[in-house]
């Protein structure tokens, strides 16, 4: 297994676009809002997370040691 260093804020971004993720999934499945606002939150958070995770993945696998 190959070991990469990562600094602080890219922890703390890495770490934001899964909460975004994360809070697109559950808005999602979540029945306390109504469909259309469930959906359109849900999506966005879920986009937002999911195309934030590339550049950093990118990024962050791309170091060496």
């Amino acid at each position: 297994m190959k070991e990469r260093t990562v600094t602080i804020p890219e922890l703390m971004l890495i770490g934001g676009t899964r909460v975004a993720l994360g809070l697109g999934i559950g808005l999602l499945i979540r029945d306390k809002l109504n469909k259309d606002q469930r959906k359109a939150a849900g999506l966005a958070l879920l986009i937002v997370g999911a195309v934030t995770t590339i550049p950093l993945a990118i990024e962050v696998l791309s170091k060496k040691g």
